[in-house]
């Protein structure tokens, strides 16, 4: 069986390396050492869209953050990522950002400078840092650095000193909609100078706040600096749950940055990424004597 989801993170390095060169299927399924249509199902299946929306969706998101941190000219940002014309990357800017170019680059930095000026430190909603040390850390909004859309969430160390501190960007939530359920949840990260590392986390607990499920992503780590990527935790939800944590971790210095994280239920012919052992039950004691070898 593939490592669908191997295959999947190197065609997304692939095409963030390649945003602003010509990129068709064809090319792009090469890459994958799978038939065009094998690679188009794959694709859509793990990451929600085609590569072909991905790849457009990703070009717009850069040239978001163009129009609003630098002075290059809408024309050249727009030939730079591969549009035809200024045209049609107005028809397509405004499709995704409902005003066009030059409207948002003139009401988005003035905006986005009102924020800053009046806030260092952004709060985020529906989201609360915690961890061993998270005085130590800094969450926030980023407009500069974008997978998707207008911003990202980020996590930052401010005064850390030792590699044993780390701090969570993270949610709670009731888990009565996916009770006798396996999901997966995936998000896109992006890493800079993680000198430890960082990952993407899930929990279930039950009313006793026992561990059921869990998965912090220690045995795949993210590290040093990464362009973004997309990466996944899949767990069974048992009938016994009561609640589901998740968050972005970061332990030591560096930044992370999190965008567009999704929930969505699987079959069980995908295997789970739990990292907490449940031994098995005996049914009788074994090796009282301790003269058995393991």
């Amino acid at each position: 069986m593939h490592d669908y989801e191997t295959v999947i993170k190197k065609i997304i390095i692939y095409v963030e390396e390649n945003l602003h060169e010509l990129l068709t299927l064809e090319n792009i399924a090469q890459q994958s050492n799978f038939s065009k249509y094998h690679f188009h199902r794959i694709f859509k299946t793990l990451v929600g869209m085609t590569v072909t929306e991905y790849i457009r969706m990703r070009r717009l998101a850069n040239a978001s953050v163009a129009l609003l941190y630098t002075s290059e000219r809408i024309l050249d940002i727009a030939l730079y990522y591969q549009f035809e014309s200024q045209e049609s990357f107005t028809r397509a800017f405004k499709e995704v950002y409902k005003l066009p170019p030059g409207k948002y680059r003139r009401m988005m930095s003035d905006v986005i400078k009102n924020k800053e000026e009046s806030c260092m430190e952004t709060k985020v909603k529906g989201w609360f840092l915690s961890g061993s040390n998270p005085f130590n850390y800094e969450m926030g909004i980023d407009h500069e650095v974008v997978h998707q859309g207008k911003a990202s969430g980020y996590l930052k160390s401010k005064t850390v000193l030792d590699s044993t501190e780390f701090s969570t960007m993270m949610q709670t939530f009731r888990a009565n909609q996916f009770v006798g359920k396996r999901i997966r949840l995936s998000c896109f990260i992006r890493t800079e100078d993680v000198d430890t590392y960082a990952g993407m986390w899930m929990r279930v607990d039950d009313t006793m706040e026992d561990v059921l499920q869990f998965d912090n992503m220690s045995n795949r780590p993210i590290k040093g600096n990464t362009n973004w990527n997309r990466y996944a935790i899949i767990l069974d939800v048992p009938d016994q749950s009561a609640v589901i944590s998740f968050g972005v971790i970061l332990a030591g210095q560096g930044t992370v940055w999190a965008d567009q994280f999704t929930f969505e239920e699987v079959n069980e012919n995908i295997p789970t990424t739990n990292l907490e052992v449940h031994s098995e039950l005996l049914d009788e004691p074994v090796n009282l004597s301790f003269d058995e070898e393991i």
